[in-house]
């Protein structure tokens, strides 16, 4: 069984992914800088959920 995300670190994840799709990679160490720097997150669960986010739909999408 995997994570189940709600839908608003989705939407955010998928909507930096569309602004930034060149950015972010398959680290999720790089992906956590990105956030920071590219995003309001609230506070540091926030920024991990839409890294992890990220991370996963990248590998996903190059498998």
């Amino acid at each position: 069984m995997g994570n189940i995300r709600p839908s608003f670190i989705k939407t955010r994840a998928l909507r930096l992914l569309e602004i930034y799709p060149d950015k972010f990679t398959a680290d999720f160490e790089t992906n956590k800088h990105l956030v920071t720097e590219y995003t309001d997150a609230d506070n540091k669960r926030m920024r991990n959920w839409i890294a992890g986010y990220i991370t996963r739909y990248i590998q996903r999408r190059t498998d």
